[in-house]
């Protein structure tokens, strides 16, 4: 097995998560988060669990991993409404 399709069938990726508490937000706290791409180093902030979905759904569609359409279609509408947040 050559290098090559080593790279196609192993995408290795490191999530992180961590709670934050703002001024404005006193006594409450959010979870946040960034999961990278180890071989590339791209990286992704979270708001949401769908947002790691998100970001490793290019890799799988890479590697043939077909998705249903219930889950085309939820991705779709999350892209025209994105989550409105007070972050500046």
């Amino acid at each position: 097995m050559g290098m090559d399709s080593l790279e196609v069938t192993n995408h290795p990726f490191v999530v992180r998560i961590w709670l934050e508490e703002t001024a404005e937000e006193a006594g409450q706290a959010r979870w946040r988060g960034h999961i990278t791409h180890v071989p590339s180093g791209k990286r992704c902030y979270l708001r949401d669990l769908d947002d790691i979905i998100a970001f490793i759904a290019p890799y799988l569609k890479e590697m043939g991993v077909q998705f249903d359409l219930r889950w085309r279609v939820r991705q779709w509408l999350k892209r025209l409404n994105p989550p409105l947040t007070s972050e500046t």
